[in-house]
């Protein structure tokens, strides 16, 4: 599929699709005429490259996490080395700590919110 039916298929915009690219998160075979030619589990890879960066994961830490993952097929991709295991741990911990901060602020929320009410 071209660039404009990637992006259409996973609502991201063709500019950051090229970015992906860039940064080589993913890849496109090109055609004779020079446009993108993406084969249909580019779809499943952009989703989970939206997934990290919503989780806070840089484009760095997202290129090096990817080829760990599972593939589309559920089969493993055992290339995890432990360095990295550790940083996705990291990465878990600061995520456990923004919830509990938005938990906490949440919970302040609602305390005002109550208050307000009450008067």
């Amino acid at each position: 599929m071209r660039i404009g039916e990637l992006a259409r298929r996973t609502g991201v915009s063709e500019r950051s699709l090229r970015y992906y690219e860039k940064q080589g998160l993913l890849v496109s075979e090109r055609t004779p005429g020079g446009h993108r030619e993406y084969t249909g589990a580019a779809v499943d890879r952009v989703i989970r490259i939206q997934e990290l960066f919503a989780a806070g994961l840089c484009s760095t830490k997202i290129a090096r996490l990817l080829p760990c993952m599972r593939d589309a097929d559920g089969g493993p991709s055992a290339v995890a080395t432990p360095r990295l295991v550790e940083e996705l741990g990291a990465e878990r911990d600061r995520i456990d700590r923004m919830i509990a901060d938005l938990v906490r602020s949440r919970d302040t929320l609602d305390e005002v919110i109550e208050a307000a009410r009450a008067r």
